[in-house]
């Protein structure tokens, strides 16, 4: 078990990074360019690399003019082809791990290739940071004195051709090294087992006699966890079963409609709350200030960063701008070029800059209508198709339709509500709501996992509108005609409860 000492020892290293930071702090512009080109001569003689000339980019305005802005679908031929073996394609040393995401339009599920150093100076290195900023905030913090509990996806899967895939997290838990288990809980084992009611009891049971001071995962995940440890200990909360509990690391969803629950499980007026905005493409940015709701923009973890005004986005044929170029509270689509081999990746996610010395940022949403309030990333087209299937079946017609989420309760897991205005209903609601819910599950595996015996969302709640009532809500805010549409997809229930007050 650590002790004290141990503690102090491994806060003086932690805090040491905090003086390589200062070198991006200081000459970001400078940080982010030197980046692009070693990323450019390492890859030179990759097939992309050949393919656009990496070897003869000498600016950055070369780069953006050689080099396509792409998405999934554009590089997902690229990635079969690694998938099964093909190396050197457009990264030069050995890519076998892939982290298994979804979201894109044409697949249930995307493949983001992680390379070696992409775990090591990325992945790892924003662990440390994450840590080292805390204990830089909180020298009083004795994390190390105790376990962080961490709560991460399952075991990856093996391949043919030497490969692997699964979630990120799993990825990360398989490759730390062997004393990071010393310091973590539960062990590795349980943390990556596959079979989450099996898992849930088990990380309860391996933790629940721990001194547990740091909590790592996503939140709705999270409180699932944390609210079975309770009905195990029968305690009231959390600080009764861990009562040396001081922070929760948390990112991947929104944690704004989780607060006040946390709150309620860990009443601790100084309870810390440290977000991060890692995905399986990279690790971006994390909380640097106590208290705060903006990110710091991490500059040295092989990401050059791009990104689009979303005023003039238009996909793959977007016109990006380098970080030199960003102005406070514009809207940016974030564009990606990493040390994984993603070359001007349109990663899909939007932020504004709150802050240029440094580059702070906060995250607000996607380039496209989407749900992702449990970790589900729900996009438009999951839904659309769902409900082409599901009234397909039941010979039904929609005319319009709006998503929200249920937000999770201390008893009653969350979920999806619609409001959909039918042409012409299904004779059976109940049995439309099964086949939507089913076509979600085939399109989206994050939905799938999700659902999974309703641990985190319930089966969709579905409202029948009254005729006219898309038509009325749009006339009652002054949008008739083409160019206004119903919002689709929401991670909030504003426009949802507007609705529902018409009906």
């Amino acid at each position: 078990m650590p002790f004290p000492i141990v503690n102090s020892i491994i806060s003086w290293f932690l805090k040491k990074r905090k003086h390589q930071m200062e070198l991006f702090l200081k000459y970001p512009i400078d940080v982010q360019n030197e980046l692009l080109f070693k990323l450019l001569y390492k890859a030179k003689d990759t097939e992309v690399g050949l393919q656009y000339k990496f070897e003869s980019i000498n600016s950055y305005k070369e780069f953006a003019k050689n080099v396509p802005i792409q998405t999934y679908e554009s590089i997902e031929p690229l990635i079969d082809r690694t998938r099964k073996g093909e190396q050197n394609v457009f990264w030069p040393t050995p890519i076998k791990w892939f982290a298994k995401s979804s979201g894109t339009t044409n697949a249930k599920s995307k493949f983001i290739p992680v390379s070696e150093e992409a775990l090591e100076n990325c992945h790892f290195k924003a662990g440390k940071d994450m840590l080292g900023l805390y204990i830089n905030n909180n020298p009083e913090a004795q994390l190390f004195t105790g376990k962080g509990l961490r709560l991460g996806g399952s075991s990856a899967v093996y391949e043919d051709n030497n490969s692997y895939f699964g979630d990120l997290s799993a990825i990360i838990i398989e490759n730390l090294p062997f004393w990071a288990d010393f310091s973590s809980a539960p062990k590795q084992e349980t943390a990556l087992m596959s079979e989450w009611e099996t898992k849930m009891a088990a990380i309860v049971d391996e933790t629940i006699d721990e001194d547990i001071t740091s909590l790592v995962g996503v939140p709705s995940w999270m409180l699932v966890l944390l609210n079975r440890v309770l009905e195990k200990t029968g305690k009231s909360n959390i600080l009764e079963v861990w009562p040396n509990l001081e922070v929760y690391f948390h990112g991947g969803v929104n944690f704004n409609p989780y607060r006040e629950q946390f709150k309620k499980i860990i009443p601790k007026k100084d309870f810390k709350y440290f977000e991060t905005y890692n995905a399986s493409e990279g690790f971006f940015a994390i909380q640097d200030v106590n208290h705060s709701l903006d990110l710091l923009l991490m500059l040295d973890y092989g990401i050059f960063y791009e990104f689009i005004p979303m005023d003039e986005f238009d996909n793959e044929n977007s016109k990006a701008i380098p970080l030199s170029e960003v102005k406070l509270k514009v809207n940016y689509a974030m564009v990606i070029t990493t040390n994984g081999g993603l070359w001007r990746y349109l990663i899909g996610d939007t932020i504004k800059f709150t802050c240029l010395k440094p580059y702070r940022i906060r995250i607000t949403g996607r380039t496209k209508h989407f749900i992702n309030v449990f970790g589900e990333e729900l996009i438009i087209e999951n839904a659309e198709n769902a409900l082409k299937q599901a009234c397909l079946k039941t010979k039904a017609e929609v005319s319009e339709y709006t998503v929200a989420p249920i937000f999770m309760s201390e008893k009653n897991s969350g979920g999806h509500e619609w409001i959909i205005e039918f042409k012409k209903q299904p004779e059976n609601l109940n049995y439309f709501t099964e086949l939507l819910d089913n076509a979600l599950k085939a399109a989206n595996s994050d939905y799938e996992a999700k659902r999974y015996n309703n641990l985190t969302l319930a089966m969709p709640k579905i409202n029948v509108a009254r005729t006219g009532l898309f038509y009325d809500w749009l006339k009652h805010h002054g949008k008739l005609g083409g160019q206004h549409k119903v919002p689709r997809l929401s991670n909030t229930r504003n426009h949802l409860e507007e609705i529902l007050s018409l009906n």
